[in-house]
């Protein structure tokens, strides 16, 4: 058995975590010493291990409390709507990011912001000696390989709905 002061040092928590997680009923230790302390057992530290999981791939604590109890197949579908909510967060901070850019109107910035245009990432492929069929066979791979990145990718250099549409039509192998 396992002390609040030993698993929080383990997990890098404070003790008042620890107790919250037990008010709240997502992690409630195994036994209690006879000073009534809480003591925690290996499989709470696996349950801890699991929540340490879930807390870094950014899932609410009342979402973990669910998941814990969940089937495989209700947690791949949890973690697929997570994933797909990631997504359109960062989808809305590139945006953001282009509306400040624009703004403040400073090439400088732009070059320190790490975004990608679609003039850049093409000047980049033809440099990269990239013809016109070059760039279709690239769009067709990347279609075929991962189409939700694909769209991403395509979606992160700024490119309108309309035309990204267009692009992944037109890079579908049978097009």
């Amino acid at each position: 058995m396992f002390t609040i002061g030993q698993v929080a040092k383990k997990y890098s928590l404070s003790r008042s975590t620890l107790i919250y997680y037990d008010n709240i009923g997502v992690l409630s230790p195994r036994g209690r010493s006879e000073s009534n302390y809480r003591l925690y057992s290996e499989s709470d530290l696996k349950k801890m291990d699991r929540i340490q999981l879930f807390r870094s791939a950014g899932l609410s604590l009342d979402s973990i409390e669910q998941l814990l109890e969940k089937e495989n197949s209700e947690l791949d579908s949890t973690l697929e709507g997570r994933l797909l909510n990631i997504n359109s967060e960062i989808q809305k901070l590139r945006n953001q990011q282009k509306v400040i850019l624009n703004i403040l109107e400073n090439e400088s910035l732009a070059m320190d912001s790490r975004l990608m245009t679609k003039e850049v990432w093409v000047s980049i492929l033809r440099a990269a000696g990239l013809d016109d069929a070059g760039m279709k066979n690239w769009h067709i791979e990347f279609e075929r390989t991962s189409p939700e990145a694909h769209q991403d990718f395509l979606e992160s250099l700024g490119i309108e709905k309309n035309e990204v549409a267009a692009i992944r039509d037109w890079s579908r192998p049978e097009n």
